[in-house]
């Protein structure tokens, strides 16, 4: 049984159908399960990763466990030293690629490494994704082009090396699955580089439509954001890795095609698979 906790998010859904296309059980953790939307072959589990006792259910017969750190809060280590006692071997974690190529505010970095401290030291069989930045972000825009084609932001000149959902997903069972993972932490990226005009270009061409994008001071953003009722750490995430992305671009690596035999997706193919959310 392979349990993964962050189950409905893109990365978690993904790998939950990935799993069961494979032929393994799986047990997928959601706080709403009747929402949650993921195939009847799963076993879906209520619980709430954050309180860890709501999971104690869940570790029957575990052999891994797929990890997000966002799902579980603080209470990765606890979470993973349950999974131990129950039998677990293997933990996959779901990291960032700040944790080796910091950028933004040391208090987001630090959420990431503590998950992955947390999984060093349950004793599991440990494998570290850390990933760049997902080409869904860009859905973030989708109101706006929508309203008129426009993408208001900061820092156009960022530039990262934007990485889909289901190579990570993808990854991460080779990872659950297959013997040679163990101690491993694989930068995962897309396979090019692009700014957010680069982005918004694509989003063009691939909408047949008249997209561009607008600069806007960072306060400016920032007071928007909060006027959306977003928390406040959701806009110093963006705006600070934005602002170091604007002077250093992220890593671009190969991990995703040595480790899956393909090439990565392209952010132009995310864009074709997700037009309908750019269109009226």
């Amino acid at each position: 049984m392979i349990v993964i906790i962050g189950a409905t998010g893109s990365v978690g859904r993904s790998a939950v159908q990935l799993l069961l296309d494979a032929g393994h059980e799986v047990t997928a953790v959601s706080r709403n399960p009747e929402a949650a939307g993921l195939s009847a072959r799963a076993r879906v589990v209520a619980g709430d990763p954050s309180n860890p006792r709501s999971l104690d259910s869940v570790w029957k017969n575990v052999e891994a466990v797929l990890l997000s750190p966002r799902a579980a809060g603080n209470a990765a280590a606890e979470l993973l030293k349950a999974a131990a006692a129950a039998g677990a071997r293997r933990v996959v974690v779901i990291s960032a690629a700040t944790v080796q190529y910091p950028v933004g505010e040391p208090r987001f970095i630090e959420g990431f490494r503590a998950a992955e401290r947390a999984a060093e030291e349950s004793g599991l069989a440990r494998t570290v994704l850390r990933c760049a930045d997902f080409d869904a972000n860009a859905l973030a825009w989708a109101p706006q082009v929508r309203a008129g084609g426009i993408v208001r932001g900061a820092y156009p000149g960022a530039t990262t090396s934007p990485i889909h959902h289901r190579d990570i997903a993808a990854v991460a069972v080779r990872a659950l699955t297959e013997p040679g993972h163990a101690g491993r932490a694989y930068v995962l990226t897309g396979p090019e580089s692009l700014s957010q005009l680069d982005k918004v270009r694509i989003l063009s061409e691939t909408l047949s439509a008249d997209v561009s994008f607008a600069e806007v001071a960072p306060d400016r953003v920032r007071a928007a954001m909060l006027a959306q009722g977003l928390p406040e750490d959701v806009p110093a995430r963006l705006l600070g890795s934005l602002a170091d992305y604007a002077r250093t671009p992220g890593p671009t690596t190969e991990t995703v095609p040595h480790l899956l035999g393909r090439p990565a997706r392209t952010f132009a193919e995310w864009a074709t698979e997700n037009a309908a959310a750019f269109q009226n």
